[in-house]
Order: C-alpha cells, then sequence, then structure tokens
C-alpha cells in the first residue's frame, strides 16, 4: 500500500485528536505513516499514534527542530518526501499546519490544497472556497500531494497499526533558522475542549448583547461539553477574546454540531463554520441568512431559548 505521511500535532507529548483524525483518513487512503517533530515523544505517544492505524513512525526529537518557526518542520518533510517517496502528505489545517504546507510544496515543487473537508480516491479533496461561497473537489497535479485538512473533518476510528520506529534526523539549513523562538508563555488550559478540535461549538453573536450575557452561551457550552465561539461582530465589541472568533478572519472550525445564537449569518461568520455537519440557529430575526445555512432553526429570543436549552440538557444528563 502507498505510504501517507501524517505531521502529528502535539502539545507536551500528547498527541492531539487531529492527529488521530488525519491518520484514519490516510489509513482510509495507504499505509498511515506519522511523523514526529520536536521533543517529547514517548512510549505513550508511540502507543496512541499506533493505536489510530500508524504502521510506522518517523521520529525526529531533536530540541532544534522547535526552537525555530515552521522552517524546520518543512524541512523535515521535505526530506522524508525524498527518501521515503509517499503518496502524499497530510497536515493540519492550523495556521502553522498551513505554513508548513505551502513551504514544503515549494521545496518539493508539488501541489498543496488547504482547508480541505474531505479527502477520496486519486487525493482528490473537497475544499470550501472564495469565504465559503463555493464548494469544490481539487486535486494536486503536480510532484507529491501536500493536503491541509480541516479539524473535526474526519470522525478519528482505532485500527491498530505496527507502529514501528524510524528515528530520523534533519540538518537545518541557515534559511530555517531565519527566525528563532525566544519565548513561549503558556497559557492556562480550562475546563472546555479547544476551538478548533472541538466536536460541539456553541457560538454568541451581535444579538447576546453585552460581554455579561455571554454567560448564557458559556453555560450551555459547559453542559453540552462544547467550546464557546463568538462572532466578529461580538469580538470586536469587546465581548468575547478574539482568540474565540470563528469567521474567515478568525478560526475555521468543523464541529459535529454547531449552534449558532444571536448571529445573523454573514458570509464572513459563514466561511468559518459552514462545514459543520449540523447547525442550529437561534435568531429573533427570521429573515437571518444563517436559516439558509442551519440544518434547525428557532426564531426567538436566545435569551429565553438557550437557558431552557441549558436546562432541557442538564436533565438529560
Amino acid at each position: 500500500m502507498a505510504e501517507i505521511l501524517v505531521l502529528v500535532e502535539h502539545i507536551d507529548g500528547e498527541v492531539k485528536k487531529v492527529t488521530l483524525e488525519l491518520l484514519t483518513l490516510a489509513r482510509s487512503l495507504g499505509s498511515a505513516s506519522a511523523v514526529w517533530a520536536g521533543p517529547g515523544y514517548s512510549e505513550s505517544a508511540r502507543a496512541r499514534l499506533a493505536e489510530y492505524g500508524a504502521d510506522k513512525i518517523y521520529v525526529a526529537g531533536s530540541e532544534e527542530i522547535v526552537d525555530y518557526v515552521v522552517a524546520p518542520k518543512a524541512e523535515l518533510l521535505a526530506q522524508l518526501v525524498a527518501s521515503a517517496s509517499p503518496a502524499a502528505v497530510l497536515v493540519a489545517a492550523t495556521a502553522e499546519g498551513k505554513e508548513v504546507a505551502g513551504r514544503l510544496a515549494i521545496k518539493t515543487d508539488s501541489g498543496v490544497i488547504t482547508d480541505a473537508v474531505g479527502l477520496g480516491d486519486g487525493f482528490v479533496a473537497e475544499q470550501s472556497i472564495f469565504g465559503g461561497g463555493v464548494n469544490v473537489r481539487a486535486r494536486a497535479v503536480k510532484g507529491t500531494p501536500i493536503v491541509a485538512v480541516r479539524p473535526n473533518s474526519t470522525a478519528p476510528e482505532a485500527s491498530a497499526g505496527a507502529g514501528a520506529e524510524e528515528q530520523v534526523t534533519v540538518a537545518l539549513s541557515d534559511a530555517a533558522k531565519g527566525a528563532r523562538v525566544v519565548e513561549r508563555v503558556k497559557q492556562e488550559k480550562g475546563a472546555r475542549p479547544e476551538l478548533t478540535e472541538a466536536a460541539i461549538v456553541v457560538s454568541g453573536g451581535r444579538g447576546v448583547g453585552s460581554a455579561e450575557n455571554f454567560a448564557v452561551i458559556e453555560k450551555l457550552a459547559d453542559a453540552l461539553g462544547a467550546a464557546v465561539g463568538a462572532s466578529r461582530a461580538a469580538t470586536d465589541a469587546g465581548w468575547y477574546p478574539h482568540q474565540f472568533q470563528v469567521g474567515q478572519t478568525g478560526k475555521t472550525v468543523s464541529p459535529q454540531l454547531y449552534i449558532a445564537a444571536g448571529i445573523s449569518g454573514a458570509i464572513q461568520h459563514r466561511a468559518g463554520m459552514q462545514t459543520a455537519k449540523t447547525i442550529i440557529a437561534i435568531n429573533k430575526d427570521s429573515e437571518a441568512p444563517i436559516f439558509e445555512l442551519a440544518d434547525f432553526g428557532v426564531v426567538g429570543d436566545l435569551h429565553q431559548i438557550v437557558p431552557q436549552l441549558t436546562e432541557e440538557v442538564e436533565k438529560r444528563k
């Protein structure tokens, strides 16, 4: 079977959920090989990757890889593309992942596809482009297909792989050392899942009315075990931090369930969430564009509906 490289996303040695999704996707198209870049690799990480189908794990554990910004990972993957001749390379469509993909495409003279929400035979990718206005199918026609896949586009499924380790060293070029990381500030992790990886997202918009009223959104999110998102209007108004903005100029999410409360559904917001599997809209304006996209819609005051929904969810736990 054709080998497909998957760049592992990890924090403090813990494999992130999006990597398990990529391994599942790679396994459906060939033989999945995980690529671990940087320190933190352990037996538990190996077991986790093998559990989700990694037949081979390339381990480049050098501290130097994470001492510099992005470029070392692209050089590592380029080296593996040259030596292993994989059928494709999959990365997560995060801000860093997409930059790695672009750099790798230049280094290997290959085609690159970003923000894919599906990948089929022949590495034909499904994409949502032009701010979410057009859905297309695309395929790289040059070199090794490099595809950045949105988190939550594929449900992770465990299927044991061999998990054979292969240690890799990479000699970084001077160009890769152009930007050094001089400081890291660890953000305290809350109880909620990370926005871009959450299976359920509850977002609030202009209709929430104030920063204090976002407590209503947070309570529903906590009842569902969901992440909290916000529209650009809400973050620009200072009602919720900008790192939780969903949209074309914010974060792109693709959860199993997306609840939009008090969000009109402007194209800027839709571009960041329209690939969600199920969309529920709550808005007092029956003509709001969000209802064109929603699978289920509730016309009414979110300040009455959301607390009732939260109460009902709590009852059924």
